[in-house]
């Protein structure tokens, strides 16, 4: 049994023609009578009934076409499988990644990527949510990993990965002999570091402070969560800052959990809604569903060493 006598009896029990099955597989007709004639004669049955008007299929010819239909389904599968794993393979992922990233530890995912298609190219441009998010509407990357806001723009489309959580970060050993700080309207008297003023960071501190009855008094504006970082650890304020920059290694600083907790917004892929996503990026996304679950990396306990935890 051959595949395209499959194809052309499904051809024939569709259209209901030997001619017009013919035409339609850009063959001559006595081939596809030929080889249906062979393929009933190894079965040992009839298939099909023939007159002078029209072609219809016997209770054998029935049964056998649901068989033959699955198997030619599967085959255009494999087919189309093996074309989209070749453009994949051609292919080229250009990612935005912020400074926050939660639990996902992304060089081991692109690492893990890499080995499974080496002959892709990677490129990866860091910087801030909105920086980012303009590259990707100027189709400079491809997607973003980062927060995921909740005022995040309709053009846009988000898969969440992980969650993150937010702390509040002070010098080190600066409140050792002093109340634990439990919530941010115990630091309200404090100056704080932030990013600038057009940032999620920014409108989440203003809100939260609001929520606890003051306005906070942002005196340092950092470029980057490790700025922050590196300005309180100087001593130049506190701060609210993601857990995982918190406990990354750097500068030293205490870290204190509040309650309640602002709510940190996860972290997830952003791609823009509309815009067809290439075999590579639909391969970087399956990829990242596999790399989603937590890890507990290494650098968190090292960073440890260099941040205390209280509250």
């Amino acid at each position: 049994m051959e595949l395209r006598q499959l194809a052309y009896f499904e051809a024939v029990a569709r259209c209901g023609s030997f001619t017009r099955a013919a035409e339609r597989l850009h063959i001559a007709q006595p081939a596809v009578s030929a080889q249906i004639r062979r393929l009933e004669r190894e079965l040992g049955t009839s298939l099909l009934a023939r007159t002078t008007r029209r072609v219809s299929l016997t209770q054998a010819g029935e049964l056998f076409l649901a068989r033959a239909q699955a198997v030619l389904a599967e085959l255009d599968g494999a087919r189309a499988d093996l074309s989209e794993l070749a453009a994949v393979l051609r292919g080229q992922l250009r990612l935005g990644v912020t400074p926050v990233t939660g639990s996902l530890d992304v060089p081991v995912a692109l690492a893990g990527f890499h080995r499974r298609y080496p002959d892709i190219g990677l490129s990866v441009r860091n910087g801030l949510i909105a920086a980012l998010l303009q590259d990707l509407d100027d189709g400079d990357i491809d997607a973003v990993i980062g927060p995921v806001h909740h005022d995040l723009d309709a053009r846009y489309v988000a898969r969440s990965l992980v969650g993150e959580s937010f702390v509040l970060v002070t010098p080190p050993g600066r409140r050792s002999t002093a109340p634990a700080i439990r919530t941010l309207g115990d630091v309200r008297d404090d100056l704080f570091v932030c990013l600038p003023a057009a940032s999620g960071l920014h409108a989440i501190l203003i809100e939260a402070s609001a929520a606890q009855g003051f306005v906070p008094h942002i005196q340092f504006e950092a470029p980057d969560p490790a700025g922050i970082r590196a300005f309180v650890s100087a001593g130049l304020g506190v701060a609210l800052l993601a857990g995982s920059a918190a406990r990354a290694d750097g500068p030293p600083v205490d870290i204190h959990r509040l309650k309640p907790s602002p709510r940190h917004p996860p972290i997830g892929l952003i791609t823009t809604r509309g815009r067809r996503a290439t075999p590579t990026l639909r391969a970087w996304q399956q990829h990242l569903e596999q790399e989603r679950q937590p890890r507990v990396a290494v650098g968190v306990t090292r960073g440890r060493k260099a941040a205390s935890v209280r509250g």
